[in-house]
């Protein structure tokens, strides 16, 4: 049943009873979105994740009809707000005042850093640094509230873009000079997918040339799903171990390019100005199958489609079932749908289907193995790469069809993660044995009950965020974050802090870090930058003054 957020009247009538109610659970009441404000995939270059809702969703929390986070005092200081994101209708009387909430005081809290990413066209094709007057204004406004540092994406396709083993550093190295200068952190990633085409994209990265070329001849070395279509976002896990990459496999090359890395950039290192490495381990940078493409007609809630059928994975399947002992297992589900089904559509992810058959389960654990396995390979020579430096591996928050048993979207992707069975332990676990932190992309997301555009999407971001964050923190690696949307809310930024610094936490976890994705001229703005600073200062345990 769809839930109506009660009017300014009603909610003040409403008031006491809701306060005292607040005293027993431990989740925040969900509302709903107007039909304009569809929940959108994203599948972008690989900073706009999973599914999102609009940044316009904070409108309830500024019309003051249904406080989009109220949080009631249990042992903690509390603050009173009104939540008009800075308007300036902040304390007015009258019929069109904003209703004053409580919020949590995050005075003495652990300080959890926080960075900005920079625009994905901060470096050129040609490896030069663009507009860097700007770039160094934006940077120094940043710097004025203490923000820890920024991200950067170091692009595979820009730097080793013409020939093997010749690498082009020049526009980073200038990039870098400047944070230094300016007294700021950097948090960089080793981007070995494609960017452009997607959600949020406003440049187009492409894998290097000379690899294309191989892929021209050799089409088998992408990613392919069942109807044999390519995706040449990434490097198909099959070749991680073939030398096809003019006498290199796919691990090696990249191998070779954070050796470069780490060689060109020895003093950035020695300086402690790069704080973290983060490896990219699939599309988007993500340890996933690329199963929701749009450039192949995907669109959110469909559950997507397997992966596997390029000729090396499918050579790796065949030996897995003849060593199983069941060599007609060495094939792919011919009954899991296509990329925008629904699970009850088909007879594989169907409540009893064949997910959960004994085929279905060696197929399965097959394909998140696959997974996992190429996580360990990179991760491994990231650490001999970068000995001594933190560093990240990114996973994906794929919260739709999340409270149907199979939970196929999850599976398509690549995390063995249906009802009855943690999907996410594996991945965790290999993070672990590479002391390797896990950043985790859907922490502003709250769950909306029976959405009015999509009630079937049965999505539950706030119970996989748990599952996830619990299932790191269970093996003791740090846990980072970032957000799937630019926010400028309060209601937003709120959610982020909730899950930043748990409420009452018995152990006193909380994140490593928090990435806001992105630095924009609207970030900029006044009324934005504000929010934003105040955000800041809770994030990093400092009282408000106003």
């Amino acid at each position: 049943m769809a839930i109506v957020a009660p009017s300014a009247e009603l909610f003040q009538s409403l008031k006491p009873t809701i306060t005292a109610s607040l005293a027993a659970p431990r989740r925040f009441p969900s509302f709903p979105l107007s039909s304009e404000l569809a929940v959108k995939s994203s599948h972008c270059s690989r900073r706009w994740r999973g599914v999102f809702v609009d940044s316009s969703a904070g409108t309830w929390a500024r019309t003051g009809s249904w406080p989009a986070a109220v949080v009631r005092d249990r042992g903690e200081r509390i603050e009173v707000h009104s939540f008009c994101d800075g308007d300036n209708s902040v304390g007015k009387e009258g019929a069109n005042a904003s209703p004053k909430v409580q919020e949590r005081d995050f005075t003495g809290t652990p300080y959890v850093p926080v960075y900005v990413m920079l625009p994905l066209g901060v470096i050129d094709m040609q490896c030069r640094l663009v507009d860097p007057d700007t770039l160094i204004e934006h940077l120094r406004i940043l710097k004025s509230i203490n923000i820890d540092g920024v991200m950067v994406d170091c692009w595979w396709g820009i730097v080793e873009a013409h020939a093997p083993q010749q690498y082009n550093w020049s526009g980073y190295k200038r990039l870098f000079e400047i944070v230094r200068d300016l007294k700021l952190k950097l948090q960089v990633v080793m981007s070995f997918h494609e960017c452009g085409g997607n959600v949020g994209d406003d440049v187009y990265i492409p894998l290097p040339e000379w690899v294309t070329e191989i892929g021209h001849r050799n089409p088998d070395i992408y990613f392919t799903d069942r109807e044999g279509r390519r995706n040449h976002e990434c490097l198909t896990w099959g070749i991680d171990k073939e030398r096809v990459l003019r006498g290199r496999t796919a691990v090696e090359a990249y191998f070779d390019y954070m050796r470069s890395f780490r060689i060109e950039f020895d003093e950035f290192f020695v300086d402690r100005v790069i704080s973290e490495i983060e490896i990219g381990l699939g599309p988007c940078g993500e340890l996933r199958y690329p199963s929701y493409p749009a450039k192949h007609s995907w669109r959110y809630p469909g559950i997507g489609e397997f992966q596997c059928y390029d000729k090396y994975l499918m050579k790796n399947l065949r030996r897995a079932a003849e060593v199983r002992g069941h060599s007609f297992w060495g094939r792919g589900p011919d009954n899991a749908g296509s990329y925008n089904s629904s699970p009850h559509e088909t007879g594989f992810f169907r409540d009893g289907g064949d997910y959960d058959s004994y085929y279905g389960r060696f197929f399965l654990k097959w394909y998140s193995q696959v997974l996992v396995d190429h996580g360990d390979r990179v991760l491994s020579l990231a650490n001999l790469a970068f000995e001594g430096t933190s560093i990240a591996a990114k996973v994906s928050g794929i919260h739709w069809w999340y409270k149907t048993a199979s939970h196929a979207a999850e599976l398509t992707a690549g995390f063995y993660n249906p009802c009855n069975c943690d999907g996410y332990a594996p991945i965790v676990s290999m993070l672990k044995k590479h002391e390797t932190a896990l950043n985790f992309t859907c922490v502003e997301l709250r769950t909306v009950n029976q959405n009015e555009d999509f009630p079937e999407a049965l999505a539950d971001p706030e119970g996989l965020v748990w599952q996830v964050l619990n299932a790191a923190w269970d093996v003791n690696i740090p846990v980072a974050s970032e957000n799937a949307l630019p926010s400028y809310d309060r209601a937003g930024y709120n959610k982020i802090l909730e899950n930043a610094k748990p409420w009452n936490d018995p152990d006193g976890r909380h994140l490593s870090a928090f990435t806001y994705l992105r630095l924009s001229p609207i970030l900029i703005e006044n009324h934005n930058f504000l929010e934003f600073e105040r955000f800041l200062k809770r994030m990093h345990g400092e009282p408000l003054f106003n």
